[in-house]
């Protein structure tokens, strides 16, 4: 994106703090989309392909994978970041790489990890996701990471303590000091919301969880469904879905641009500096913030807690509990680069190989381990 486009306010190369590694500058691109280029040609991207957002990968092939799920905040971070003024390339770069630290099995593999790394320090996948890029990822002859722009890291980081943000230098300093993330950063944190509350909705019928009829009770999907049904008369089955929830997405969308306009006016913001030490200024309108609650409680109660998902995020647990368990009792279990690691920070090594791992490669992991008829 040219930079005579993007607002006062927004990220540009000149304003960046740069990498932690100096290189040359890139050739017929942007610092930003080499960051983009690195992300998307990581080891960790590919893995998002098997990850699962809430439905196991195994369970069919038509829902949403942390892939597609990274893919679609991408799509929604450059459309607002580009209504903004704002960098399109920075925003496309953190959405790519926010959930490169996700476990295997979705939330339910990140809690039980957690559970299992309580006495090591803990585990969240925030956190995981700035150690891949900085650290875990081993492609380059100069340095370990991806050595990506200070501005990129920092959006990637979306919560710390202040415990965990006093042990990473530079990149926690505005945890301990209070201070807001680039705008940039704060619409791909909106997006990423604004994604999977649509598209779980989506999934959610597909896999019968929950019902049409359901969701008449919830205010935002009954007035996009209504508004599809008046154009289109008579439309059913998966169009009159997806012509729901387009209208759905667009609705936040659109109310996410005008507000985050409006508050950019109020606050008198000019400068990235100014938007460090603003209040958030990326946010929903008064009037949809509640029908979002009430759309977001739906999930948690009729397709989250659902008794068939909560089988499975069962398993789940259990697996990562396994796994955990049996290379803290055994280190050489683990693969040689792991049992590496593993001599400096034994339970770090295996929570890193553990959320390293796509939802197949942990299930097949765990039957060498623990079935008798996995002998090789």
């Amino acid at each position: 994106m040219s930079t005579e486009n993007l607002a006062s306010y927004a990220v540009s190369e000149a304003v960046s703090r740069g990498r932690v590694y100096a290189e040359p500058g890139p050739t017929g691109r942007s610092g930003f989309q080499r960051d983009r280029d690195r992300i998307i040609h990581s080891t960790a991207f590919r893995r998002l392909e098997y990850k699962t957002q809430v439905f196991i990968n195994h369970e069919g092939d038509l829902f949403r994978t942390r892939l597609t799920h990274s893919l679609e905040v991408s799509q929604l971070s450059r459309s607002m970041a580009r209504a903004l003024g704002l960098n399109e390339e920075l925003a496309e770069a953190i959405a790519l790489a926010h959930d490169l630290g996700h476990t295997p099995f979705g939330h339910a593999g990140q809690e039980a990890l957690d559970v299992c790394m309580k006495a090591h320090g803990g585990f969240e996948h925030n956190l995981q996701s700035l150690r891949i890029v900085d650290l875990l990822e081993e492609r380059y002859a100069a340095f370990d990471g991806l050595n990506l722009m200070y501005e990129t890291r920092e959006g990637i980081l979306k919560h710390c303590s202040l415990t965990h943000a006093r042990e990473l230098g530079d990149i926690g300093e505005r945890f301990i000091a209070d201070l807001r993330p680039s705008l940039e950063a704060q619409v791909v944190n909106l997006a990423d919301e604004i994604a999977y509350n649509n598209h779980d909705v989506d999934d959610g019928l597909r896999a019968g969880l929950i019902t049409l009829e359901q969701l008449e009770e919830v205010d935002i999907f009954a007035a996009a469904r209504r508004a599809a049904v008046e154009e289109w008369p008579g439309l059913s089955g998966r169009r009159l879905i997806h012509e729901t929830i387009r209208r759905m997405v667009n609705e936040m969308v659109v109310d996410l641009v005008d507000e985050t306009r409006a508050n950019l006016a109020a606050s008198g913001v000019q400068t990235l500096t100014d938007v460090h030490h603003a209040p958030r200024l990326a946010a929903y309108s008064a009037a949809l913030s509640p029908r979002l609650h009430e759309l977001k409680a739906f999930l948690h109660g009729k397709l989250y807690r659902h008794y068939q998902v909560r089988r499975t995020t069962g398993k789940a647990r259990r697996i990562i509990k396994d796994l955990f368990g049996a290379f803290l009792a055994d280190p050489h279990l683990l693969p040689p680069r792991h049992q590496a690691r593993a001599v400096v920070d034994k339970a770090r090594a295996i929570a890193d190989y553990i959320a390293g791992m796509t939802d197949r490669y942990a299930l097949k992991e765990h039957r060498r381990l623990f079935e008798v008829e996995e002998i090789y």
